[in-house]
C-alpha cells in the first residue's frame, strides 16, 4: 500500500552488532495496458493440457518452497543477454478481450539460440520443461532470492549445479506458451515477483 514505512536492520560484522534505521516511501505505480489477439490454443487449453498445467504448477510450487538461508549471490547482478528489452514489468495484457495476465518480468528481444547467462552466483533449483514456461530454469541465490529464465531452447546446466555470475546456463528459444522466440526473465524474493530492472540497477557491494 502507498505510504511511509519504517525500516530497521540489525546485523553482525566482525563480532560487532550493526543497526540501521530509516523511513521510506511507497508510491502507487502506473503500468500500461496492451491488447493482443492470439489463437485460441493459447487461451483455451484442452483437458490433457489442463493436466499438464496442474503438473507444472505442482513442480513450481515445490521449487518455490525451497529456502536457502545463506546468501549465495556476490556483487552486482548482470543482464542475462546483451539485447534490448521488448516488454517491461507490470504490463496488463488484455488477450482476446479478456485481462489474462500481468507481465511479471522483462522480455529480451533475442532470436532463438542466443546465449543466456546467470545473473549472479547461485544453485540451479529447477531445469525442466513446463507448460507455460517451456524450458524453464530457476536459480536460487539464497535468502529467498530467485531468478527465473523462460522459453529456453536448450539447457546448459542441470538441477543441483552451482553457477557463477555470467556463466552460460541455456540458449534462448520460443518454447512453452510463447508467441515467438524471446527470453523472459523474472525475479522472486520472499515469494513476491519484483521488477528485474530494479535488481539489475542496484549497486551491490
Amino acid at each position: 500500500m502507498p505510504g511511509k514505512y519504517p525500516l530497521a536492520l540489525t546485523g553482525v560484522s566482525h563480532g560487532q552488532t550493526l543497526t540501521f534505521e530509516s523511513r521510506f516511501s511507497i508510491a502507487k505505480a502506473r503500468y500500461k495496458t496492451v491488447t493482443i489477439s492470439v489463437p485460441k490454443k493459447f487461451t483455451e487449453p484442452s483437458p490433457d493440457e489442463l493436466q499438464d498445467i496442474a503438473r507444472s504448477k505442482e513442480i513450481k510450487t515445490k521449487a518455490f518452497h525451497h529456502v536457502e538461508p545463506q546468501r549465495l549471490w556476490d556483487g552486482p547482478f548482470r543482464a542475462p543477454a546483451p539485447a534490448r528489452i521488448s516488454d517491461v514489468f507490470g504490463v496488463h495484457r488484455v488477450t482476446n478481450g479478456v485481462v489474462q495476465s500481468i507481465h511479471q518480468g522483462l522480455d529480451y528481444a533475442v532470436p532463438a539460440g542466443t546465449v543466456v547467462t546467470a545473473l549472479n552466483r547461485g544453485t540451479v533449483l529447477l531445469a525442466q520443461p513446463l507448460y507455460y514456461e517451456g524450458n524453464f530454469i530457476v536459480i536460487d541465490h539464497g535468502q529467498g532470492l530467485m531468478t527465473l529464465y523462460l522459453h529456453l531452447s536448450e539447457f546448459k546446466v542441470k538441477e543441483g549445479d552451482s553457477v557463477e555470475a555470467g556463466q552460460v546456463i541455456a540458449l534462448s528459444g520460443g518454447t512453452g506458451q510463447a508467441t515467438g522466440p524471446h527470453l523472459h526473465l523474472a525475479v522472486r524474493w520472499q515469494g513476491v515477483y519484483l521488477n528485474p530492472a530494479t535488481l539489475l540497477g542496484l549497486r551491490m557491494p
